[in-house]
């Protein structure tokens, strides 16, 4: 039975979301699938990985949505000089006290930036592997919590391979999603010219959302309901990648929770307390493409991940999930290769 102040959260949850979508749409035009998909991962305690080419927006987004809350936001320009100790924290001797004192690093905000996180060394990137995980940070054998909420938004340059390492596959699998922004459509860079053209429209963004709303409306997401169907359909999904012929690494089971997650949030976004295959379907290229390696012979024939996992969404059947308001999901909706955003289209037969 729905409480009225289950009802009054999912009221709250829409209407704060709906202030920071449009805080961060006052800085990126023209990027509505791109701006949800932030919101969702910052819902569902993900994290983020933008990914695209330069000059595009990755450094603005994540500073968009990370001013857009009134919350401790901390900026780590990752170089290949960067030490682990620089974000994690370091304990150092304190002459007058006679014992070490714990200085925190970066990693110690609630919302932090890893601007080109591709450029450090593998060794300071696996400092990111504990606390976006378990997020808590380890130091000296002395344990330390991070503040709540916590995500971290990373910024990559894939085209540009001169002094980068890639990512790991283990640091990989721990971003929620992935997503490209992408070029600006010719009206929306003619209104970016207009915008951006004195001033960055950064300076003069307020925060519209405080931590502990987002801390609520994190509570209120995972209290959204996943009926049984919805929950195999995620499965089978994550199961197909691992036996595709095209792929030689799957997706993992951090990656079906992963899924399930940014669900429920896609759900709440929508302003429902169930989710439905339609937000499985939505996420599925953000969620799962970047933790794939397709074959050698898949490279060679140009098959990406995001294809493979277009092609796995039309050959799985989708469950007609009956929710609880006694409505059904709707049609399919299948995630474009660059993005989150989606087209309707004809999809499998329903079981």
């Amino acid at each position: 039975m729905t409480t009225y102040d289950d009802r009054a959260s999912r009221t709250d949850l829409t209407t704060t979301a709906e202030r920071i979508r449009r805080s961060v749409e006052s800085v990126i035009e023209g990027k509505p699938e791109v701006v949800r998909l932030s919101l969702t991962v910052l819902l569902a305690e993900g994290h983020l990985l933008i990914e695209d080419v330069p000059g595009v927006g990755k450094t603005m987004l994540a500073k968009a949505l990370a001013r857009s809350i009134d919350c401790s936001v901390r900026r780590i320009q990752f170089t290949p000089d960067l030490l682990p100790s620089d974000i994690t924290g370091v304990s150092i001797f304190d002459q007058q006290r006679r014992d070490f004192e714990f200085k925190p690093g970066a990693i110690f905000a609630q919302i932090v930036i890893g601007d080109e996180i591709n450029r450090a060394s593998p060794k300071t990137q696996s400092a990111l592997l504990e606390s976006m995980e378990e997020r808590q940070v380890t130091i000296d054998g002395q344990t330390y919590e991070l503040p709540s909420p916590f995500m971290v938004v990373a910024t990559q340059n894939p085209v540009e391979m001169e002094g980068t390492y890639p990512l790991p596959e283990a640091q990989r699998d721990r971003f929620m999603a992935r997503v490209s922004i992408g070029y600006p459509s010719p009206e929306a860079e003619l209104q970016m010219l207009d915008v951006h053209g004195g001033v960055s429209p950064l300076d003069d963004l307020q925060p519209v959302a405080h931590a502990h709303e987002i801390v609520k409306l994190i509570d209120a997401v995972r209290s959204v309901h996943v009926a049984d169907a919805v929950r195999r359909y995620a499965v089978e999904l994550v199961t197909a990648t691992r036996s595709h012929p095209d792929l030689r690494l799957g997706a993992s089971p951090r990656a079906t929770l992963h899924l399930l997650r940014a669900a429920k949030a896609s759900a709440a976004l929508s302003g429902r307390e169930y989710a439905l295959p339609d937000d499985v379907q939505a996420l599925a290229v953000a969620v799962l493409a970047h933790r794939l390696l397709p074959t050698a012979q898949a490279q060679l024939n140009r098959r990406t991940a995001e294809q493979v996992v277009l092609d796995i969404l039309q050959r799985t059947a989708v469950p007609a999930t009956k929710a609880p308001d006694g409505g059904f999901g709707s049609g399919r909706r299948t995630p474009q290769p660059g993005g989150s955003a989606y087209h309707q289209q004809p999809g499998p037969r329903r079981l």
